[in-house]
């Protein structure tokens, strides 16, 4: 029996193999076969002991990151070999001296880059702020080494099913939290959303299932659909002479289920539920022709909608990203989303930054160079706080763009959102700390004005200006944030040291021994927490030192123990809690006999009995109880790891009490409908109503309810009873709620 299982392992482990080479073929030089069948040769007697959670060979998953890094993402060469070696290092099971004997310097390099990277610390955020530093220094100098790292993230996400719930719910929350932004960022769209689509498999499962489920009903209308959109298209574009292939695909689950709570409709109202792609293969010179050519053609077939039209192709996305976008009215009067590139766009596209080096030179492609330099730029600034490193990294990953113009004509890109205060801090940091307002297309407008495309900003600045704390409400973009906190450090150290010299003048004036003693001293009379809070008051003015003379007099008549008055920061809100990998069956059990254990559940996002749940360990407030699905949990798991218990209801008879939650009621605007509504919710269904708003326009209703219900299960029998109510077309949960 043994045999056979290690027959069957070795037939698994050859067929990856195969794969590899069939995918790596055509990238690969004769001398970097040999060192892949030499490599997968080693890493097959380094790991032989050593199982993947689905007790496959480990050797399974180091192929499968490499084959991901050459199918999908596009490396080539030493980086598919340092795919394969990827966590050698890292497992000690080989020395930096011999991976670059063996295999060379490059894949050295890449594998000590990997290394570097790949160690997150989520019980210590100050290790966590210095892995992201290191990200940032990695993305500058040899990128493959990031690319790696998200083949390696995917192939996890792909088997996550193997692990237990713990890690499962930790790795789909670091994926939404870094990984996936990452991916998008870089341009690796496929990617971003495989990542999206798995990590929502395990966060919110229910819905997931619910959507997957949906789609596959509608698979059929949808490709009929589908067909009688193209027809007319796929015949013009063969009259014209157009080389192109058509896609009709649908969109990924997680951007469906976004929708589906941004615009709080059922998954039958969603108009873009698929997009339909047309790719041409176009001549560099001909690209931007011949793609609103195509836009013409669909638009005199299909009536366009104008505020849908996204024109990437005369000024592309940070990422390098190119297409042209719109929506039409199709068959059947529903809007249809059209994406429109060449195959050069479509590849950048796909395979993001590979692709991006492979078509390097090509004037629409710079913008990810000026993103990269732009991201350096936030390890430049002195004495960076840990903190406002992962701020600025995790600001400019996942965001819209808008663009704007200096007075010469400079283009400048920034997020959704920025003002005229991030345009002065992006030219110069001199021009953002003396900044006042700005002229927007000639009009005087002050330094929180939002930024919308096409503007012309022309700042203003004055001497006199200096940087507040209100700033920080201002800004969006990492660069001014960092630029403006660095600033109110230095501001602040500066009023320290004024303070501090008065203080020690004063103190030599009135011949004090022991300085320390009497600072020690005037801190606790004053009440104030540290020296450092005494001598910010001296420098405002808010302390008059006369008075203080005789405070200090007693100094030299007690002795005075030395105490440190600041507080340690590195311990505060860190429970002494068992880790949650550590023991994977330990769980905070929620019922009605936990009272010696202060918990409150999360006004975020209200859970109920029956909803998935974890705890976090607040400070002040005790154990906090939020659902997995809470729009906090990516933030909490990933920046605050070390404070997350595993945490389910007990499943007891009888009901542990009442949970607030609120439902949203959509219907005809009929006479008693709110008595048909108050019926069922008090009279058939016992339930106790909080509060209950209701508005109509155009004939149409639309009330918010709260109520308090027993668990998921009362809930879900209280929708499907109001859903069955005539005149009302539908009652959902609210998300937050």
């Amino acid at each position: 029996m043994a045999l056979l299982t290690r027959n069957s392992e070795q037939q698994q482990v050859a067929n990856r193999y195969r794969r590899l080479l069939r995918a790596s073929k055509e990238v690969l030089s004769a001398d970097e076969v040999k060192s892949l069948r030499t490599a997968v040769k080693h890493i097959a007697q380094l790991y032989s002991e050593r199982k993947t959670a689905a007790g496959e060979p480990y050797i399974i998953h180091l192929i499968d990151v490499a084959r991901i890094c050459s199918e999908e993402i596009g490396l080539t060469g030493s980086a598919i070999v340092a795919a394969l070696l990827h966590e050698t290092l890292s497992d000690k099971l080989i020395t930096p001296i011999e991976l670059d004997k063996r295999y060379g310097s490059v894949v050295a390099q890449i594998v000590d880059g990997l290394t570097k990277v790949s160690t997150i610390d989520p019980k210590n955020p100050k290790a966590q702020a210095e892995n992201f530093r290191e990200l940032i220094v990695t993305l500058a100098k040899d990128a493959r080494v990031i690319l790696i790292l998200l083949a390696d993230r995917l192939e996890t996400m792909r088997s996550l099913g193997y692990e237990d719930e713990g890690k499962q719910l930790k790795k789909s929350w670091e994926t939404f939290y870094l990984y996936a932004p990452l991916a998008h960022r870089l341009g690796l769209y496929k990617v971003k959303s495989e990542m999206e689509d798995l990590a929502m498999k395990f966060t919110n499962t229910e819905e997931y299932k619910t959507i997957v489920r949906k789609l596959k009903n509608t698979s059929t209308r949808r490709n009929k659909f589908i067909k009688e959109f193209i027809t007319p298209i796929e015949t013009e574009l063969t009259q014209r002479k157009f080389n192109f292939e058509i896609k009709g695909r649908p969109k990924s689950i997680y951007s469906i289920w976004k929708k589906l709570h941004k615009q709080e409709v059922q998954f039958e109202e969603i108009y873009d539920v698929f997009a339909i792609r047309i790719i041409l293969n176009s001549p560099p010179e001909r690209e931007k022709t011949d793609c609103w050519q195509v836009y013409s053609i669909i638009t005199d077939w299909w009536t366009p909608n104008p505020e849908r039209l996204r024109d990437w192709i005369s000024v592309p996305k940070s990422n390098g990203y190119e297409s042209l976008h719109t929506t039409v009215v199709g068959p059947e009067g529903k809007f249809v989303e059209v994406q429109i590139r060449t195959r050069r766009m479509d590849e950048v596209a796909e395979r993001g930054l590979a692709a991006h080096w492979k078509y390097k030179g090509i004037k629409q492609d710079l913008g990810l160079d000026t993103w990269l330099s732009r991201i350096r730029e936030s390890l430049d600034t002195p004495s960076a706080l840990p903190e406002d490193i992962v701020d600025s990294f995790q600001t400019n990953l996942y965001s819209k763009e808008i663009y704007a113009f200096t007075p010469n004509g400079d283009l400048r890109k920034f997020p959704m959102g920025a003002t005229v205060l991030d345009f002065a801090f992006d030219i110069h940091s001199n021009l953002g700390t003396q900044c006042v307002g700005a002229k927007v297309n000639d009009k005087n407008v002050p330094i929180k004005h939002v930024l919308k495309n096409g503007d012309v900003v022309e700042i203003i600045t004055s001497k006199n200006q200096k940087p507040k704390i209100d700033w920080l409400q201002i800004v969006v973009t990492g660069k001014a944030r960092g630029r403006i906190k660095q600033s109110l450090r230095d501001e602040k150290n500066k009023q320290l040291s004024i303070g501090k010299e008065a203080l020690y003048r004063r103190l030599k004036n009135w011949k004090v021994d022991d300085v320390e003693a009497a600072i020690i001293t005037i801190t606790k009379h004053l009440k104030l927490k540290n020296s450092a809070k005494l001598f910010e008051r001296i420098a405002a003015e808010q302390v008059n030192l006369s008075q203080l003379k005789e405070v200090v007099a007693k100094t030299d008549k007690q002795p005075v123990v030395q105490t440190d008055t600041l507080p340690k920061v590195e311990n505060l809100g860190k429970p002494n809690i068992e880790d949650s990998d550590a023991h994977s069956t330990d769980y905070l059990i929620i019922d009605e006999k936990l009272v010696n254990i202060d918990y409150k559940l999360a006004k975020c996002c209200k859970p109920i009995l029956g909803d998935d749940i974890f705890g976090f360990v607040t400070i002040n407030e005790g154990i906090k109880i939020h659902r997995t699905s809470c729009p906090n949990a990516a933030s909490l798991h990933t920046r605050y790891g070390y404070r997350v218990v595993k945490a389910r209801w007990r499943q007891t008879a009888t009901a542990v009490g009442s949970f607030q939650t609120t439902i949203k009621v959509t219907g005809y605007d009929e006479l008693g409908m709110v008595n048909k509504i108050s019926e069922v919710i008090s009279k058939d269904l016992k339930v106790n109503i909080r509060s209950f708003s209701i508005g109509s326009a155009n004939g149409m209703f639309e009330g918010t309810i709260q109520l308090y219900v027993f668990d998921t299960k009362h809930l879900d029998m209280l929708l499907y009873r109001l859903g069955k109510v005539k005149g009302i077309v539908k009652a959902i949960r609210l998300r937050g709620s």
